[in-house]
């Protein structure tokens, strides 16, 4: 029976990560792509429980790790997500995991 991500350490969190990363270069590499994109998928959610949530703040923007140029405003946390929208679009409200949000202020 797996661990939830949220009963585990930041060492277990680290070491599912290893694992989920290995499994998604295998899937890329054998060309099963959405093998890939749930391992993928999954190694940012574990990342998300690394995150100090304290660091997160509603109102402030953010860049997107993996999304070059692309900012998305921070509305509201729900979990391990951040509720809110990416700039230059239409508005449209998505939650993002934090794992992927890079703060834009230097120092953080």
């Amino acid at each position: 029976m797996e661990k939830q991500y949220s009963t585990m350490t930041d060492q277990e969190l680290r070491e599912e990560i290893a694992k989920l990363k290995e499994k998604s270069r295998k899937a890329e590499q054998l060309g099963i792509v959405n093998e890939y994109a749930v391992y993928e998928r999954k190694a940012l959610m574990a990342a998300a429980y690394l995150v100090d949530l304290d660091t997160i703040v509603p109102g402030e923007m953010y860049k997107l790790d993996g999304s070059p140029g692309e900012y998305f405003m921070v509305e509201r946390l729900k979990g391990r997500f951040a509720w809110g929208y990416r700039l230059g679009g239409d508005r449209f409200e998505e939650a993002l995991p934090v794992s992927i949000l890079i703060p834009v202020k230097a120092g953080k």
